[in-house]
């Protein structure tokens, strides 16, 4: 129970909208493609992992799409919901996924957003209240990458001095709290006790990831991860060596150390 699989489901290229009857997939009953798509569809094999908002997630394909396109097909999936969905959106650069991620955060929607490989983003929201949603109309507004020469370097799992499991808190909190900022960092440095933050099980995996969709650089020590035996569990970013680490740092107009 609560085991993750991934099931392939070969659409080929569907053009326009087609629904599909999940039938024998269990942990999702409907979904909508719209455009033409190609894709990997993750389902859950039990109940426990579905998502809260459950019956119906949607698809569009925004690739190759320059902005506003993405923010406006979004903005009309969102204007003919009539219950609760996900709406997932595909895009091929970092641009598109800030101005998405954007837009879901100025209409207080959950927002996931992730790398799925090099030129392939998928950024995620759930509308619980499509009602409310309606409430107000928003003109789609594509804003120019505004990520600075920031580098943000980490060197601990925890953040301060003092009570460790109060440190590991304080430091969930950093980084969810980064990855929320209007202007992110250009790169993250993940080092000593700080390489444990971008490995499997880790709580900060997925604000990193949202980070690394948006456009920034994750870069973890390669002999950190060596030296704590996790180099075979890096969930996020790459790996990187001194060199690169001092050659960022020399490069930044800003540091911010932790």
């Amino acid at each position: 129970a609560g085991k993750s699989t991934h099931r392939k489901l070969q659409c080929g290229s569907v053009r326009a909208a087609f629904q599909a009857d999940t039938g024998g997939c269990p942990g999702a009953q409907k979904i909508r493609f719209m455009g033409t798509v190609n894709l990997l569809l993750r389902f859950t094999e039990a109940a426990g992992n579905q998502t809260a908002l459950g019956t119906v997630f949607q698809i569009f394909n925004a690739i190759g799409d320059q902005c506003p396109i993405p923010v406006v097909k979004t903005l009309k999936a969102m204007s003919a919901l009539t219950e609760p969905s996900v709406i997932e959106v595909l895009v091929d650069a970092e641009v598109p996924v800030q101005n998405l991620t954007r837009l879901a955060a100025g209409k207080g929607l959950p927002c996931k957003a992730e790398k799925l490989e090099e030129g392939r983003f998928a950024v995620r929201m759930e509308v619980a209240d499509p009602v409310a949603l309606q409430a107000g109309g928003e003109e789609a507004v594509c804003y120019p990458d505004q990520r600075e020469n920031i580098v943000v370097a980490i060197a601990s799992e925890c953040m301060g001095h003092g009570d460790k499991e109060l440190g590991a808190t304080l430091m969930k909190g950093f980084v969810y709290a980064l990855s929320q900022q209007e202007v992110l960092p250009r790169t993250v440095l993940l080092y000593n006790g700080g390489a444990k933050l971008s490995v499997e099980g880790a709580v900060t995996v997925e604000d990193l990831k949202s980070m690394e969709a948006q456009g920034v650089e994750i870069l973890t020590c390669g002999t950190c991860l060596n030296f704590y035996g996790l180099q075979d569990r890096l969930a996020v970013g790459s790996v990187t060596n001194m060199y690169t680490i001092v050659e960022r740092l020399m490069q930044a107009d800003k540091v911010i150390k932790q």
